[in-house]
């Protein structure tokens, strides 16, 4: 007899299991249900509907051949029925049952299945804001969002915006707003850096300044208390702990939370961070009830913690899991390493791992470098910059994390992918430093920045090297506290010397053996383009008895874009 397949949930997960079932058991019988009139959407892509790089909505329904996935693709094409507008009521686990209730007709009727899967996502946090229901305020979770959205940006309706959250959702929007609409926007993150969550602060506040740069407002460390306007003219503006600002447009992109009603009444277990429990299999604590996306619960693969992390593309990934073992199959989601990547304006930046917070919060002993090399050979015309922090821990010498950032997406995330990849088998610090990547000048250096990385963090492990951060480097310097010897050439370094005075000092590297009397006594941070010079200096100088050297990490590379305040404006 073949088997009766229900699925709550037609976005990502839910439409993923269903093609997936369908492929190796042509005769299973598949219901799809969903309360929304859209189904299977890409929602990564909203802000870029919003922002103009994609036309249309139905621009985040096609397919690549440009087949719109509605109701009629997936029964002529899929061989599955789709119910839009039908939400689910309750699950009876006993007798195998799912109550809907039709949101049109108002009408409830009991499906029976074999196996049921639940796709339901996760729902955005509002958390009670006063005014979070007037006109003009919305939150970034479905089509209707998008919609609602666009169309007063796109009316003129729309000269000043609040974005509240400093997530990639919030970051995705802030940028859709100000690049293309001209939307004077600030954003609001309650926490004290951006992106908190997936990048340390030093590499989140790169981040921050290019945002500045093209002109966003961002404040830190406030939260807003309340969404200020009238229920016929719409969002005045908002109040936070320390100021009023007006604006005619508020997002809310605080993140979500799992959708898990459905599934806990119905008694399914609930794990630590509120999702629904589900075992490598997909199966949750019934083993006929299958759940993936946003709605569960998975394993971090580096600090073998719980963790909640929506995300479309672990969605398909589950979707395929469910699909495969539903039709007899036996395949496995072992758990992720939290890989993403977001583009920030000119910027792409991507991770994968812990940072150093969470790996301490793990129990690790977390130690990093940051590098700033080009992304392609150096001489090659379209070489841009990156900046890449590799962390690791002290004491098994195991790679913890990665965080890239750089103006060419196409590296950048290639690399995060790889350490990425290589995250799942625990990797020692020595497999980065003999990776083996593909060469050729166009698209990289002969020493890939993975293994100059990897080996600057060796070097920091085995004590050749003693550096300081560019946080740490820079409060120094502004009290007073800290001199540099400049190892960049000349014309270089001179704005430096000509701006800070005695408390910069430069002499070129070549000229070191010759000008060791000049080096001054005391404490010094050593600076060059990106790094290596003044580690090689920091070595000879070692040799030569100058015991007291700092090598600051990045170098002028890491310093500009961390305070760009900081550095002269050049020649």
């Amino acid at each position: 007899m073949a088997q009766q397949v229900i699925i709550v949930g037609a976005v990502a997960a839910g439409t993923k299991a269903a093609c997936r079932i369908k492929r190796m058991d042509p005769s299973a019988n598949i219901t799809l249900i969903d309360r929304d009139s859209y189904i299977s959407y890409a929602g990564c892509g909203i802000p870029y509907f919003v922002g103009g790089d994609v036309a249309d909505l139905e621009g985040l329904q096609a397919t690549f051949a440009h087949v719109i996935r509605d109701c009629g693709y997936f029964k002529n094409v899929k061989g599955v029925n789709v119910r839009p507008r039908v939400e689910a009521v309750s699950i009876d686990c006993k007798s195998k049952q799912l109550l809907v209730r039709n949101l049109a007709e108002r009408i409830e009727e009991t499906l029976c299945y074999d196996k049921l899967v639940l796709a339901v996502g996760s729902v955005p946090m509002i958390f009670d804001l006063p005014g979070a229901d007037l006109p003009g305020v919305f939150p970034v979770g479905n089509l209707h969002h998008a919609k609602g959205i666009k169309e007063r940006v796109s009316k003129g309706m729309v000269e000043s915006a609040v974005v509240i959250g400093g997530g990639a959702k919030g970051l995705e929007m802030a940028e859709a707003l100000t690049d293309l609409w001209g939307v004077e926007t600030t954003l609001i993150e309650m926490r004290d850096q951006l992106l908190h969550s997936a990048f340390g602060d030093d590499m989140a506040l790169l981040i921050q300044n290019h945002l500045q740069e093209k002109d966003v407002r961002v404040i830190l460390s406030e939260r807003v208390i309340r969404i200020v306007g009238d229920s016929e003219t719409g969002v005045e503006g908002v109040e936070t702990e320390n100021q009023k600002i007006s604006c005619d447009l508020v997002i809310i992109a605080t993140g979500t939370m799992p959708n898990v009603s459905l599934g806990k009444n119905a008694g399914l277990d609930l794990g630590e961070t509120g999702a629904i429990v589900v075992n490598e299999l997909m199966q949750t604590s019934d083993p006929d009830i299958y759940a993936g996306g946003d709605c569960v619960e998975m394993t971090h693969l580096v600090s073998r913690r719980k963790i909640h992390m929506p995300m479309g593309s672990l969605a398909n990934l589950h979707g395929r899991v469910i699909g495969t073992n539903i039709a007899g199959g036996r395949d496995r989601f072992p758990g992720t390493v939290a890989s993403c990547c977001l583009k920030v304006f000119d910027m792409a930046v991507a991770r994968a791992g812990l940072t150093v917070k969470q790996s301490e919060i793990e129990g690790f002993d977390p130690v990093f470098t940051i590098v700033v090399q080009s992304d392609r050979a150096h001489f090659y015309p379209t070489q841009e910059l990156m900046w890449m922090k590799l962390i690791a821990d002290k004491r098994s010498r195991k790679v913890l994390g990665i965080e890239v950032m750089g103006s060419q997406g196409d590296a950048v995330k290639a690399r995060a992918d790889v350490v990425g990849a290589l995250l799942y088998n625990q990797v020692d610090l020595s497999v980065l430093s003999s990776l083996e990547v593909g060469h050729t000048p166009p698209f990289a250096a002969s020493l890939e920045i993975i293994n100059n990385a990897a080996n600057s963090l060796e070097n920091i492990l085995e004590g050749r090297q003693d550096s300081i951060t560019v946080k740490e480097f820079l409060e120094l310097f502004k009290k007073g506290k800290a001199r540099v010897l400049d190892v960049r050439s000349t014309v270089q370094a001179g704005p430096f010397v000509e701006k800070y005075g005695d408390q910069w000092v430069n002499i070129p590297q070549e000229e070191l053996p010759n000008r060791l009397s000049e080096i001054p006594a005391g404490t010094l941070s050593l600076v060059c383009g990106s790094g290596p010079r003044s580690y090689e200096t920091q070595l000879f100088l070692r040799e030569k008895g100058y015991k007291e050297t700092k090598n600051v990490q990045g170098g002028i590379g890491m310093i500009k874009y961390s305070d760009p305040d900081f550095s002269p404006p050049e020649h």
